[in-house]
């Protein structure tokens, strides 16, 4: 029985390990394998969808980023898996904590900057500005874009996770009222449950897709 609304999202298991962010490589399990001499539909569909997004994101990067769509493929394969999981029952939502998606953006957003600052010097300079603004506002748009720059792996974390955690507190909160709802209104409580889950389920791929694409849109103001 949940002693509290939030207790799906302890990564506490027991003796105080916390074996739950062990379901954050599950994913690794779903890979498609390539020992069989015909692809299976899910191999080709997993392929599909890497040449779909293949070709937005070398479109969004640009010709000089040769290879780089391949570690927002990644990206967003692994984000997607852990999205989906966290929709089975009795899987732990690692996409629903600070500390993972903080993890994914953090280090990646850094890493631009510092291949940006040192390689791109007037190129960097040269965004804080934007083109037309006029002289005596300068200086305050050089801030204002500052600082929307700082906050780009906060906003990319907190979008992943809070729209994670309102979903599966959504199912929570419905889960629990079913115990005690009338007889006449369980059909629509389980309907509503049924929406909720495949809207949860289009949240899941929506979000791992805009991380990914955030991200190459970044990458592709530093390149």
């Amino acid at each position: 029985m949940m002693t509290n609304l939030f207790s799906a999202f302890d990564p506490v298991t027991s003796m105080n390990l916390s074996l739950n962010w062990m379901s954050t490589f599950m994913g690794f399990l779903l890979i498609p394998s390539t020992y069989w001499m015909l692809p299976s539909r899910y191999n080709s569909l997993i392929k599909l969808i890497h040449i779909k997004l293949h070709q937005e994101f070398k479109m969004l990067l640009g010709p000089s980023s040769k290879g780089a769509s391949i570690i927002f493929i990644s990206l967003f394969t692994f984000i997607l898996c852990n999205n989906a999981f966290g929709l089975v029952p009795y899987v732990f939502t690692s996409s629903a904590h600070l500390i993972y998606t903080v993890s994914l953006a953090l280090p990646l957003w850094m890493s631009l900057m510092v291949f940006g600052w040192i390689n791109h010097t007037q190129h960097m300079l040269a965004h804080l500005i934007p083109e037309g603004s006029p002289a005596l506002l300068m200086p305050l748009m050089a801030c204002i874009e500052a600082i929307s720059n700082i906050i780009r792996p906060g906003s990319l974390s907190v979008r992943l996770t809070a729209n994670m955690i309102a979903g599966h507190t959504l199912l929570t909160l419905l889960g629990d009222g079913l115990m005690n709802t009338p007889s006449h209104l369980t059909v629509m409580v389980m309907i509503c449950q049924t929406l909720l889950m495949l809207f949860e389920t289009a949240v899941a791929f929506i979000q791992a897709y805009v991380f990914s694409a955030l991200s190459t849109l970044y990458t592709s103001e530093v390149a």
